[in-house]
């Protein structure tokens, strides 16, 4: 089959699989064994950390899928209709939390010695992953430099502000 830019196979359809809530990889794995024992054109089985009670199937038609599955009993139901790969790439591809923030933006601070006060980025460093940070919740005003990941961004600013 052609590979499309996005990396999923042309004519390939994503179908997803309802199960019981923390069973998804004994399903994935259930499905893995079966396809062993029977081959089936799927392509492949994904259980996604942001998405609990689902199991992904790359098949070219839920029929192959229904197949594999039925029978076991973690699994619920199939969702009716296909998944484009547009809806799971997000999942898939993680970006740098240093992509999303820029100069004056208000963020949370997540860990380290200063977990749970909110800040303004004063500085980014993109190239070391670190942005230097005024504290909000100080007295003064104090600059620290933390790792970029250690920020949860609050509120987007104007890059004019």
């Amino acid at each position: 089959m052609d590979q499309s830019k996005s990396g999923a196979a042309v004519g390939s359809r994503f179908f997803a699989v309802k199960t019981t809530g923390g069973q998804e990889k004994t399903v994935a794995n259930y499905a893995y064994n079966t396809l062993i024992r029977r081959p089936k054109p799927i392509y492949s089985i994904l259980v996604l950390e942001g998405v609990r009670g689902y199991v992904l199937f790359e098949a070219p038609n839920a029929q192959v899928v229904i197949e594999t599955v039925t029978g076991f009993k973690h699994v619920r139901s199939t969702v009716q209709g296909m998944m484009l790969f547009s809806d799971i790439e997000r999942f898939l591809v993680s970006k740098p939390t240093i992509s999303e923030l820029n100069v004056n933006d208000i963020v949370e601070i997540v860990a380290g010695p200063f977990k749970g006060m909110k800040a303004r980025i004063d500085r980014l460093e993109v190239s070391r992953g670190e942005a230097t940070i005024v504290l909000l919740d100080a007295p003064y005003q104090l600059p620290v430099t933390v790792d970029a990941n250690y920020l949860k961004l609050l509120k987007k600013t104007e890059r004019g502000e």
